[in-house]
């Protein structure tokens, strides 16, 4: 800027500086009584009553449509039927399982029990003792055949008392080996107690072994029979339908835009490889079409029921209240206001854009009118919506013109007219509407209290 332009400048600022400003007018009214309705607005978001989305149990191929996108169907409705040889397979291989486990397994004997162990009676052969007889026989024959009486006496008494010897130690040799088999067979019954004992802890863990198999086998064969049973898609609850999964156009965009920062040579390539289709484009649900397992077949939304999601200020959700009333415009439906009832304050904090903190507040949507009266068509779920909730109103309550509050410091006041001249109320408030506050203390009805140039009035200052 040249200098030849300073000085004019210079003395026009001067000129304003010299020049006194106007005073400043203030502007009066009476407090009164009357209704005060305090509204909080948010913004809001349509949802249906419920929404499911019903996958693919198994990999296959949609053998049959029985819907088209925007058919309205019914609960257990069929939608799809889905042909999976490999889920049939593995429901014929889990039952082939499940008998196998059901099959009892037995140790031992008949019945189960185990046999018992025992040995042959210990005794002398027959043999032995007959070969003794005719020993002692023959020696009888010889003596008897001596002459002399004498001799043959002594010899034939001689036999007499060794066979009675041998007897005798017979006998004994016969009570040892009772003993002795009396002692092998108890030995013997306490062994097979024990091994009785162990193959019925045996049986009883395999027993234990079989049902938890036989457990897993039927969860097995349960699995499998559901699995099969959902090949048939039905619909969960009534309501619209949307046929296969979410549009693969913003993957497809942002896969361009990383495609348009590759060298010349390398975006080309990769620019025709993202143009070639790869299985299933776009979520598409034919006839014919193989489907993986959790691939979406139909979307079922119950609009039965319409619902409001808003976020509401954390300076403004305490005083949102479960059965609050709200009034909802969309500009899908221009001209139009609906009404709304809050369900449910949520408590999970939401960072917004701004920095503050928003709180999920649900709403239930109601009918809707035209300013003429005439009914307004209802929204469709994710459409976006303002919603203005009613927390506070007053009837008869003590109200000022919302320009007469003044704030100061931690003190809310207002500038009453006493004598002509202006006199500081601190004042606490109530619901407080765009146009007009309700007063709970510090100014009465019929009282004047200044409404305009409040926050430049000071204590005493004339108002006349």
């Amino acid at each position: 800027m040249s200098r030849g332009g300073i000085i004019p400048l210079l003395a026009v600022l001067l000129a304003a500086g010299c020049s006194s400003p106007e005073p400043r007018r203030t502007q009066v009214a009476t407090v009164t009584r009357t209704t005060v309705s305090e509204v909080v607005e948010a913004p809001a978001t349509v949802g249906a009553r419920a929404t499911a989305t019903l996958t693919a149990p198994a990999p296959g191929t949609v053998a049959r449509l029985y819907v088209q996108d925007g058919d309205t169907v019914k609960k257990g409705q069929i939608l799809a039927r889905i042909s999976s040889p490999q889920a049939r397979q593995q429901l014929s291989a889990a039952r082939k399982a499940d008998r196998q486990a059901a099959r009892p397994v037995s140790f031992g004997g008949a019945g189960g029990a185990p046999a018992s162990v025992r040995l042959p009676r210990l005794r002398l052969p027959a043999s032995l003792d007959a070969h003794v007889s005719q020993s002692f026989a023959r020696a009888r024959k010889a003596a008897r055949s001596i002459g002399d009486r004498t001799t043959r006496a002594r010899l034939l008494a001689a036999i007499d008392a060794a066979e009675q010897r041998q007897r005798a130690q017979r006998r004994a040799l016969g009570e040892v080996l009772d003993g002795l088999t009396r002692s092998i067979d108890q030995s013997l019954s306490q062994v097979s107690g024990q091994v009785s004992a162990g193959m019925s802890g045996l049986s009883a863990s395999m027993a234990s072994l079989r049902a938890a198999s036989r457990s897993q086998t039927r969860a097995a064969v349960r699995a499998a029979e559901q699995t099969v049973d959902a090949l048939v898609v039905r619909a969960p609850f009534g309501g619209v339908v949307t046929l296969g999964g979410a549009s693969s156009a913003g993957s497809a965009a942002g896969l361009g835009a990383l495609v348009s920062q590759l060298p010349a040579g390398l975006a080309g390539q990769a620019g025709a490889a993202a143009a070639a289709p790869a299985g299933r484009s776009g979520g598409t649900i034919a006839t014919g079409v193989p489907v993986a397992a959790g691939d979406p077949i139909a979307t079922v939304t119950d609009v039965s029921v319409l619902t409001l999601s808003a976020d509401v200020d954390e300076t403004d959700v305490l005083l949102v209240r479960e059965g609050t009333r709200a009034e909802a415009e969309f500009d899908a439906v221009t001209g139009a206001t609906y009404t709304a009832t809050v369900t449910g304050v949520g408590v999970t904090p939401k960072e917004g854009a701004t920095g503050g903190v928003s709180y999920p507040v649900r709403l239930r949507l109601g009918r809707g009118s035209y300013d003429d009266g005439g009914a307004a068509p209802a929204p469709k779920p994710g459409m976006s919506a303002v919603v203005r909730l009613a927390v506070r109103r007053s009837e008869n309550a003590t109200a000022v013109p919302a320009s007469a509050i003044v704030t100061s410091g931690r003190e809310t006041i207002v500038w009453a007219v006493r004598g002509g001249r202006a006199e500081r109320r601190v004042v606490r408030l109530g619901a407080q509407g765009d146009a007009v506050v309700e007063i709970l203390s510090g100014v009465s009805p019929g009282e004047q209290v200044v409404v305009r140039g409040a926050d430049a009035v000071r204590p005493g200052q004339s108002l006349s």
